[in-house]
């Protein structure tokens, strides 16, 4: 029994050792494959990345804090043109006014889907393959983060969008030595070519007015509920058309004429109804509703008030190196009319709370506006950014929430720049509440008088330049923001309660004040890395501008005021615009290079925006929307990337233009899609596997 015992011990002992054995092996085996899948998929990526970055682009993106350089690879023809550049004499493969090839075969019969968002669509199902691309890691794991870091707010309950399968696209290389993580993402076509759309009008309470991520509706149970709120849109995506004004739509009136009067019924609104009878510097008469030229919101009128700040403060210059102005409240678009006479750019920001919101009234009149709300969240725009603030009978109560709104002001104000305040009835304990809260941030006080004229209070702040005066105060509260503290974060990212450092080193954005107007479109100061990049983009735009857009795709430019470059990268396509009567708004998208400061210091206006979710902007806001690669850099970003068409419907007036450059692969079924919202297809044009695509939106709605 003891010998049979020992022997099965020897058996089991010899057993475990070779199971070791063949334990060892497998893993020896393993880390050889991992080494050489390591080397063949480092390979891969690189391969892909070039691919991937093989978008034809006008010039690499320069990053405020750095380069992020894309090679300059214009994809050229045999003749050694730019597929990319339209030409006049219509050289390349051009379609004239007909479709770029579509596949015309016989589709088998899809079932029908009708969605909440009113919309009927069929669909095969669509399998991407997969794709490995490089990302520059901004955040944690967790985090949707965008080109300025931001990280998006998480927000309570079903209108939020769902953001989880969210990627970035990022292509440029990072020359501050951030580091680089491989995520995997599907690729696909961003529109299906065989899907089929049937339309319907959006039936919200706000009608002709929805703004979807503003306009809240909900229902519990019999009770519908309508309220305006801060940014956060329905979940899954909004795909029905909005419908036109009650009493019709009519062709809006052409600048500098709009500049006075405005189609009525264009922004007609009960409230605006009301606001009309208890004011004089908007009439309605007949059709139209007429702006005098001596009438404003400002009772001495707008050039009495325009000559007091600068009688009080001799340093502002208007239209040199006073360039960008922002307007909090857009109470009278006549501030921004006057300024643009003067070659000031005022964005007019209308607050969807106030009782009445007089944005739409402005960019009727071809002025720059957007709304949305000012209590919680940043603004979407860089810090230290704007030479002016103004909020003109301002009835915002600054020190409230611990005075993060003006510290808000603080942050996207340039240093050294102006916050001008006009006030009328103002309590006396909010005076002082505001006097200290200032006083607490170091802002220079320049003036501070009463109006007799027009009995309006106006104060004029300054911020400081320079960051030694913030040491000598005796109380450091609000404190210094610590390096963590992202300035420029500003998408879905909530107020701060500190105080962002000055720049003050020469490689620093903001150390000193950008040349004067016009001059400071072409100026690139030292922190401004890559100029023969800006040059050389600038020069480019300017090109297709001329020999294209302007004479070569059927746009009658008198009719073109208010303009949005959907994917601006330097602001070299609204630089080739400057020496005509528009204005663009350019639009960084947050999976971009953060390229807005650059925007900025160039003088022109910009905003972050991620078009997976609408425009805070009312419908019918713009004559002309620009989209350069925009679909193509999307890629499966959005769930449903129709989406970005329909709020393109939404943004354009009827008779307005769109003109999308992109791959043809994408142009195909984008063609198909606007050929089913009734649109006109004015152009198509395509060499290689390039092409652009003009159309013109119509009048129709289901």
């Amino acid at each position: 029994m003891a010998i049979a015992r020992l022997g099965r011990q020897v058996k089991r002992s010899y057993q475990s050792i070779g199971f070791s054995v063949k334990l060892s092996a497998v893993v020896i085996l393993g880390l050889c494959f991992v080494l050489v899948w390591s080397n063949f998929s480092s390979y891969s990526v690189t391969s892909q990345r070039e691919t991937f970055d093989d978008i034809a682009q006008p010039i690499g993106v320069i990053n405020s804090s750095g380069v992020r350089s894309n090679k300059m690879n214009f994809n050229k023809g045999k003749d050694g043109d730019d597929p990319r550049d339209l030409n006049s004499d219509g050289k390349g493969k051009d379609f004239g006014n007909a479709s770029l090839p579509l596949d015309s075969k016989k589709e088998p019969e899809q079932a029908k889907v009708l969605g909440n968002d009113g919309l009927n669509r069929t669909r095969d199902e669509h399998e991407g393959e997969q794709v490995t691309v490089e990302r520059e890691n901004g955040g944690g794991d967790d985090e949707d983060v965008d080109n300025g870091g931001n990280a998006k707010e998480e927000v309570e309950g079903e209108e939020m969008n769902d953001n989880d399968e969210r990627d970035q696209l990022e292509t440029g290389e990072d020359n501050g030595g951030s580091e680089i993580e491989v995520k995997t993402m599907k690729k696909g076509v961003v529109f299906d070519p065989k899907a089929r759309y049937e339309w319907k009008l959006c039936t919200t309470r706000s009608k002709h007015n929805y703004i979807p991520c503003i306009d809240f509706e909900s229902r519990t149970g019999k009770t519908q509920v309508y309220r305006h709120h801060e940014r956060s849109c329905p979940r899954s995506g909004v795909v029905c058309l909005v419908p036109l004004p009650a009493q019709g739509y009519g062709t809006p009136v052409q600048w500098p004429e709009s500049k006075s009067k405005i189609m009525y019924k264009n922004v007609a609104h009960p409230k605006l109804d009301a606001y009309i009878k208890s004011h004089n510097w908007l009439v309605e008469s007949g059709e139209y509703l007429t702006f005098p030229q001596k009438q404003s919101a400002f009772i001495a009128g707008i050039e009495h008030y325009l000559e007091s700040i600068e009688e009080m403060v001799p340093d502002i210059e208007w239209g040199k190196n006073i360039r960008l102005v922002l307007d909090i409240g857009c109470k009278d678009s006549s501030l921004g009319a006057s300024l643009s006479e003067k070659d000031v750019l005022t964005l007019s920001f209308g607050l969807k709370d106030d009782l009445v919101d007089l944005a739409q009234v402005a960019l009727e009149r071809g002025l720059p506006a957007i709304v949305g709300f000012f209590s919680s969240r940043r603004l979407p725009f860089p810090s230290g950014v704007f030479d002016a603030i103004h909020c003109g009978e301002c009835s915002i109560f600054w020190p409230s929430s611990g005075g993060k709104l003006l510290l808000e002001m603080n942050r996207i104000l340039r240093p050294g720049g102006y916050f001008i305040l006009s006030t009328k009835h103002t309590s006396l304990e909010g005076e002082e509440a505001l006097s200290k809260l200032a006083a607490s941030i170091c802002w220079n006080i320049l003036a501070d008088r009463m109006d007799d004229s027009s009995d309006i209070g106006m104060k004029i702040y300054q911020k400081p330049e320079t960051n030694g005066i913030y040491q000598l105060r005796r109380k450091k509260i609000p404190p210094l923001c610590k390096e963590t503290e992202k300035p420029d974060a500003a998408w879905y990212t909530p107020m701060g309660t500190c105080l962002h450092a000055v720049p003050e080193a020469i490689e620093e954005r903001g150390n000193e004040w950008p040349a004067e107007w016009p001059q400071r479109l072409h100026t690139f100061p030292e922190w401004m890395n890559g100029k023969e990049r800006l040059v050389a983009e600038g020069e480019h735009w300017k090109s297709i501008v001329n020999n294209s857009y302007l004479k070569g795709i059927g746009i009658d430019w008198s009719t073109i005021r208010n303009v949005m470059d959907m994917k601006a990268v330097n602001g070299g396509f609204a630089a080739a615009l400057s020496d005509l009567k528009v204005w663009v708004m350019n639009v960084v998208p947050v999976h971009a290079p953060d390229t807005l400061p650059i925007i900025f210091e160039r003088g022109l206006l910009g905003i972050y925006h991620d078009w997976c979710e609408a425009f805070s902007s009312y419908p019918r806001s713009y004559d002309l929307l620009h989209a350069d690669h925009l679909f193509s850099r999307l890629k499966s970003r959005c769930k449903q990337p129709v989406v970005i068409v329909v709020e393109m419907d939404r943004l354009l007036r009827a008779g307005g233009w769109v003109i999308v450059r992109d791959k043809v692969e994408i142009l195909n079924p984008l063609e198909e899609i606007l050929r089913r919202l009734h649109w006109e297809i004015r152009l198509t044009f395509a060499q290689d596997k390039e092409g652009i695509l003009c159309a013109q939106k119509t009048l129709w709605r289901p």
